[in-house]
Parts: structure tokens; C-alpha cells; sequence
């Protein structure tokens, strides 16, 4: 039995093809918490690959997503995770009592070219900002 009671807060950040939104909302996370937060990502109905794009509008801001991979939606994930961010799967997350829900609406950089991309990660990265805030305001 661990006596760690610093348990660090999860984030799951769930889309349809955790392809563009999630990833970058993930990599953000990661990025700017410096560990601080647990982080998963995962679709509902998970794409073959990462949207390029969002690779490159990511790496201008000196985060590199290149090795990530979309991935399932699980029910275990959900459980394990503190708050849950939903980006435009609506119901097919599944949802448990205690759990904080957010649903971020977001402009899905599907088929985007880098230029029509770089506002969504711009409001991701504002969004994320925002949500470090509220999960550890002394780590500020």
C-alpha cells in the first residue's frame, strides 16, 4: 500500500480520431504542466495517424508530436483519470459519478492545411493554460 498521498491529478483528453485536438491538447499538457499531470489522450474512433498539420503547427511552437499515435477510447482509461475533456464525441464517452467533465468545442483541423490550424492550437494552448491553473494553482 503506497503512503504517497501527493497523487498527481489525470487528464484524459478524448476526441473522435485523436488525430488533431486531443493530441495537441495532450502534448500542451504535458509540455507546459513539466509532469505535474498525469496526461492521456484517446478516440472514440481513433485514426490511422496523426493529422500533419497539427505535427507542424506543434512543432513551430517547439513541441514535437511526430511519435504519437492515435489510440482507443477506453472504459479503463476514463476511470483512471481526475477530469475528462471531451472535443465533439458527444455521448460516446462514457461517463462516472465523480469525474469532472469539460466539453471543449473546438474547430476540428481534420483536412486542414497548417495556416487554418495554428488558431486551434493557439486556443488549445490558452485552454490548457487555464486548466493547469485550476488543477495545481501552487505549482504556478
Amino acid at each position: 500500500m503506497s503512503t504517497d498521498t501527493t497523487q498527481k491529478p489525470s487528464v484524459l483528453f478524448v476526441c473522435v480520431h485523436n488525430a488533431g485536438r486531443s493530441q495537441m491538447a495532450a502534448a500542451f499538457l504535458s509540455s507546459l504542466s513539466q509532469g505535474a499531470i498525469e496526461v492521456r489522450s484517446a478516440g472514440s474512433q481513433p485514426a490511422e495517424k496523426i493529422n500533419p498539420a497539427a505535427v507542424e503547427a506543434m512543432a513551430e511552437v517547439g513541441i514535437d508530436m511526430s511519435a504519437e499515435v492515435p489510440k482507443v477510447l477506453t472504459t479503463e482509461a476514463v476511470k483512471d483519470s481526475d477530469v475528462v475533456i471531451t472535443m465533439g464525441c458527444g455521448d460516446e464517452c462514457p461517463f462516472f459519478p465523480g469525474k469532472r467533465y469539460e466539453d471543449w468545442v473546438l474547430e476540428d483541423p481534420a483536412g486542414k492545411g497548417v495556416e487554418s490550424v495554428r488558431p486551434i492550437r493557439d486556443e488549445i494552448r490558452g485552454r490548457i493554460e487555464d486548466l493547469i491553473a485550476s488543477l495545481a494553482p501552487a505549482a504556478k
